[in-house]
């Protein structure tokens, strides 16, 4: 066992971030960290590297056990070069160069003449040790490692030799994680360890800490990272962390087994208290004596039921929401045809050429610095080689949010863009988004990162547009509000072209991927995989035949893109039946909650054929809703069928 944590409790004042945590890892796992902003994650970490003390529990380890944290800023300006400053790392191994360095002058030099035959012996033995240590400790390889760790990462040689006071803060926080990397150490925490990197640059990370056999323990939202690396996985949710066997698609897939369960069982056990309680209700408005020991007797088997029982907690993420098209474009969208981009003495891209129809959705991909967001903007101003199709009403959304004032608040932002709208309105919209009460006059500035893409997508929510163009959307959201975007895109009926580096979001939604390159593009149909397919088939020198239209053309898991395009239709429809179904349960929840409240009137207390009546159709919404939430059961037991498929 590499580390045990056991019982571990943290509070700020009245804030309970977690508490009653127990977990333990044993050499070699790779945990992936998961939750909501907030949940205490970074402060699990802080815990861990005894920078903060719990409030209860204990964190128990070897004390010879060696930690390495990789924060999210770590790295500060200075005059070395990035490799110099990386290589600072092996620090110990230039201390034991030095003293080799020495022995072998002395050894070799004037000096040795003049040495006693004991004091020989003792410098060629320390030679021997230290050189054998110096092996050990991977002297003769430090710096080709090094090297090759900033490659992976995404250095170029030129870079490597930028002082680091040159660099920017995304390249700072790689040159962290390569000393980290390059240190081994015997548990690794990672902080969100894929943010600044390009996909090519966590492909290679991914490889690394797999191949790495190092424990770690690492905080991340990119879900196709957490799939790929980790072997468990703890979710920090409700002041309680759940931790669970597998990646991240299979704790999803426990998660939400584990939750219909829950609600199931207090469903069942609520609809049968809800109807003793009514009968409690009759019997004490009868007042007989028999009836009130029967309500006495009733009111015992419900304590009995409700003793201990708890409603099932689940995190309100506040993020649920919907795209929708305000008419419907013509059937070609979009066309690019041998699109360039030059600068003084650089060309960053040309002969880019792809096209969108009605209804696709199109993923632009490519090493960082390439050019994405410059031809993303290229096509918003309709530049040489862009051509929109007819009935095209464009909806931007700006990774760096620029076009959000920052001096304005959260329902000035929305009103001034859409002013016809009430103010009831315009705070139904903010509230889907998580902004209620007070909080919707705060000042723009003073916003998250994830919050501010929260105002710019419903901004973009309102404008009802039917081609939406998104520039890394999300960038700065949690996990939960991920999946939340992602259903709504699911569910969009228009057309989309989206630049990302989220693996797991392309493979969701991607009809197309699209890779830009200084000298033109690669179109593949299908998602990320399909690309990763054709990328290694290149790679192995397979013809490239992506410019063709296959007959068949095949994407992820075996299916044709026809089949994949069948099942997202037939996964949405179901997703949309079991919403209605959700709605439905509500209503007659509702209805039952107001049969209750009128047959509590004191005014029917006499009035039995009313009681009689209301009665009956209190039994009648109760059976509905039990059939209601069976239905419910069998639609979200075929809606997680397909998303295991």
């Amino acid at each position: 066992m590499v580390l045990n944590l056991s019982n571990l409790s943290k509070s700020y004042g009245e804030r309970v971030l977690f508490e009653h945590v127990s977990f333990s890892l044993e050499k070699g796992d790779i945990l992936g960290l998961i939750g909501a902003n907030g949940a205490g994650k970074t402060t699990l970490f802080h815990l861990l590297t005894g920078e903060e003390e719990p409030d209860d529990g204990q964190i128990i380890h070897d004390s010879a056990m060696t930690l390495g944290y990789l924060e999210q800023h770590v790295c500060s300006d200075s005059d070395k070069t990035c490799y110099e400053e990386t290589l600072g790392i092996f620090e110990p191994l230039f201390q034991l160069e030095r003293e080799l360095r020495e022995i072998r002058e002395t050894l070799n030099g004037p000096a040795a003449d003049f040495l006693a035959p004991e004091e020989f012996r003792y410098l060629i033995e320390r030679q021997d040790t230290m050189t054998e240590e110096y092996q050990a400790k991977g002297g003769l390889t430090y710096a080709s490692e090094t090297r090759a760790v900033l490659s992976g990462l995404g250095f170029s040689e030129a870079e490597q030799e930028l002082p680091v006071s040159h660099l920017s803060g995304g390249q700072k926080s790689k040159i962290g994680l390569a000393k980290l990397l390059l240190q081994k150490p015997d548990l690794m925490l990672l902080d969100e360890p894929t943010n600044h990197l390009d996909i090519l640059s966590v492909d290679w990370l991914e490889k690394f800490i797999v191949s790495s056999k190092i424990t770690t323990i690492v905080i991340s939202h990119d879900r196709y990272f957490l799939d790929r690396v980790c072997n468990r996985i703890a979710e920090m949710e409700n002041r309680a962390v759940y931790v669970t066997d597998g990646n991240y698609t299979r704790h999803m897939q426990l998660k939400e087994q584990r939750d219909v369960t829950a609600e199931r069982e207090y469903a069942k056990t609520m609809a049968e208290v809800h109807r003793l309680e009514g009968v409690i209700e009759q019997q004490r408005r009868w007042n007989r004596e028999r009836n009130i020991r029967k309500a006495e007797s009733t009111q015992k088997r419900i304590d009995r039921m409700t003793d201990g029982l708890v409603r099932p907690e689940h995190e309100n993420h506040d993020f649920s929401f919907f795209f929708a098209p305000g008419h419907e474009s013509g059937e070609e969208v979009l066309k690019v045809r041998e699109a360039r981009m030059e600068f003084p003495g650089k060309v960053l891209y040309e002969n880019a050429s792809f096209e969108l129809r009605r209804g696709e959705c199109l993923f632009l991909i490519g090493e960082n610095g390439i050019g994405k967001t410059t031809l993303i903007r290229q096509i918003l101003r309709k530049g040489r080689g862009i051509q929109y199709g007819v009935g095209v009403e464009v909806g931007y959304f700006d990774q760096h949010q620029l076009n959000l004032n920052l001096n304005k608040t959260i329902f000035e932002e929305v009103h001034d863009l859409y002013p016809k709208m009430t103010d009831t309105e315009i705070r139904s919209a903010l509230a889907v988004f998580g902004f209620r009460g007070e909080k919707v006059f705060d000042k723009i500035e003073t916003l998250s990162g994830g919050e501010r893409a929260k105002v710019a997508l419903c901004r973009l929510m309102l404008r009802k547009c039917n081609f939406l163009l998104l520039d890394e959307p999300t960038n700065h959201l949690d996990i939960y509000s991920m999946a939340a975007l992602e259903e709504a895109l699911r569910q969009y009926g228009g057309t989309m072209l989206i630049i990302s580096h989220d693996r797991y979001f392309i493979n969701a939604l991607a009809d197309k991927v699209v890779r830009l390159r200084p000298d033109g593009t690669d179109v593949i149909k299908g998602n990320y995989d399909d690309f990763l397919a054709f990328e290694e088939a290149r790679l192995a020198g397979a013809p490239d035949d992506t410019s063709a239209a296959p007959k068949k053309e095949m994407g992820s898991g075996g299916k044709t893109y026809l089949e994949q395009k069948k099942l997202r239709s037939e996964r949405t429809k179901m997703r949309t039946a079991l919403r209605r179904t959700e709605a439905r349960i509500e209503e007659l929840e509702g209805t039952v909650e107001s049969l209750n409240a009128k047959l509590e009137d004191p005014a029917l207390a006499t009035d039995y054929e009313t009681i009689t009546e209301l009665t009956g159709e209190l039994a009648a919404a109760n059976a509905e809703l039990e059939k209601t939430l069976e239905t419910w059961e069998e639609l979200a037991e075929t809606v997680g069928q397909f998303d295991e498929e």
